[in-house]
């Protein structure tokens, strides 16, 4: 049996698109092992879905370039010398390492030389994400120089995937060669969302009081835009009678979210339920009427790809989403009720259009489904193997790859 690698400085048991490259991998009989984070209070070392994983205790504590610096630079060191010390061992076939931070892909140096294959899974842009969370120009020296380290990357890489087209555009454009680059979208995979789990009971007792259910699930972040919903809620919400917003998930801004609520009189009906294991999250998605995807636009989030919405889609829930250019790739106007980002009264407007007719709920949800085919994570799945098979096997992938994209 073969045996991979992946990388990701993340906590692994959070990281669905990790996830489920890792346990496709391992019911097509691969041995899989996992370099990643350490969750808090969870384990050290671990096994999931068949999948060997290790842990640093690092933590996320991020903020300032520094503290990004040292995490980065302390996590990398570590894995070159796993990667190296078990590389003798178990002669890995391929890495798989995601970004960010791109020059990740470097901690598989030694192991490259000792005859693994190298897979770089850009997640997310590099330069987009620093102009977006710190304020940089695109022509400070600072955005230049994450450009110049990105092509690196890319060119020490044997193959690149990323999570959209519009983002594959922008890296070839960056000199990324196409044949050397495809798209493994954000797709949610189906198994996880046909079983039932105890937490029904929790989201049927919270679903008693409420006519019609708003929810967001994911990390509570300034980025995605809660406040945003909140705002908007709290202009529509004398036309909604009896509607709720249920927020899943924890993060930086939780306590900010509550009292903003709170200032606009909506502590009875915006309810913030913290952390839902991810194994429960179909339960809960099944109890709302509309899904809500607030995504601020900046330069950085204009090629946002969030997994939620495939898991709202494949729930067969309509979806309240931001009007950014990645999404509207995929998806027509017909399929998702978007807004313009940034703007609570047509968020607002579109709540109340969505509460007040169930038809319109119910041809958007059928729309997406259908627009959601091409990229499900069937097709995603069978593509990513094909891609490793040809990888493994020595075989020249730039002919798939080329048309594969093409058909996005």
């Amino acid at each position: 049996m073969k045996c991979v690698c992946f990388v990701v400085q993340n906590y692994y048991d959070r990281d669905l698109r990790v996830r489920r490259k890792a346990e496709a991998l391992v019911q097509a009989g691969y041995v899989v092992d996992v370099l990643a984070l350490r969750s808090p209070n969870g384990p050290k070392d671990y096994e999931l879905e068949g999948v060997s994983v290790r842990t640093l205790t690092l933590g996320k504590k991020r903020g300032s370039l520094l503290r990004y610096g040292f995490e980065y630079v302390a996590f990398f060191s570590w894995c070159l010398v796993q990667l190296t010390a078990e590389m003798r061992s178990k002669k890995y076939a391929f890495i798989d390492i995601n970004t960010l931070p791109d020059f990740l892909v470097f901690a598989s140096i030694l192991a490259r030389h000792m005859g693994a294959k190298i897979i770089l899974d850009m997640h997310e842009i590099t330069p987009e994400f620093y102009m977006s969370k710190y304020g940089m120009k695109s022509t400070s020296w600072g955005v230049r120089a994450l450009k110049c380290q990105e092509k690196i990357s890319f060119d020490f890489a044997d193959y690149v995937i990323t999570i959209n087209e519009p983002i594959r555009n922008l890296l070839i454009s960056r000199g990324l060669p196409q044949g050397k680059c495809t798209v493994i979208t954000n797709s949610a995979n189906n198994e996880r969302f046909t079983s039932t789990s105890k937490s029904c009971i929790a989201a049927d007792q919270s679903r008693s009081a409420a006519t019609f259910v708003m929810m967001y699930h994911g990390t509570l972040t300034k980025l995605y835009g809660l406040d945003i919903a909140i705002e908007a809620f709290g202009i529509a919400h004398k036309e909604m009678m009896g509607a709720e917003l249920w927020i899943l998930g924890e993060g930086s801004e939780s306590s900010s979210i509550k009292q903003l609520a709170e200032q606009r009189g909506l502590s009875s009906r915006v309810k913030l339920f913290g952390h839902i294991p991810p194994a429960e999250i179909p339960a809960w998605l099944a109890k709302c009427d509309v899904g809500i995807l607030p995504i601020r636009r900046d330069v950085f989030l204009e090629f946002a790809s969030p997994n939620k919405l495939p898991e709202l889609i494949l729930m067969g829930k309509a979806v309240l989403m931001s009007r950014l250019a990645a999404i509207q790739h995929y998806f027509s106007e017909n399929a998702l009720a978007y807004f313009e980002p940034n703007d609570p009264q047509d968020l607002a407007r579109q709540m109340v259009r969505l509460y007040r007719d169930s038809g319109l709920r119910a041809k958007l949800a059928a729309k997406a489904k259908e627009e959601y085919a091409p990229i499900c994570w069937d097709v995603m799945k069978r593509r990513y193997l094909n891609l490793i098979e040809n990888i493994v096997d020595g075989h020249s992938t730039e002919r798939s790859l080329v048309t594969e994209a093409g058909a996005f």
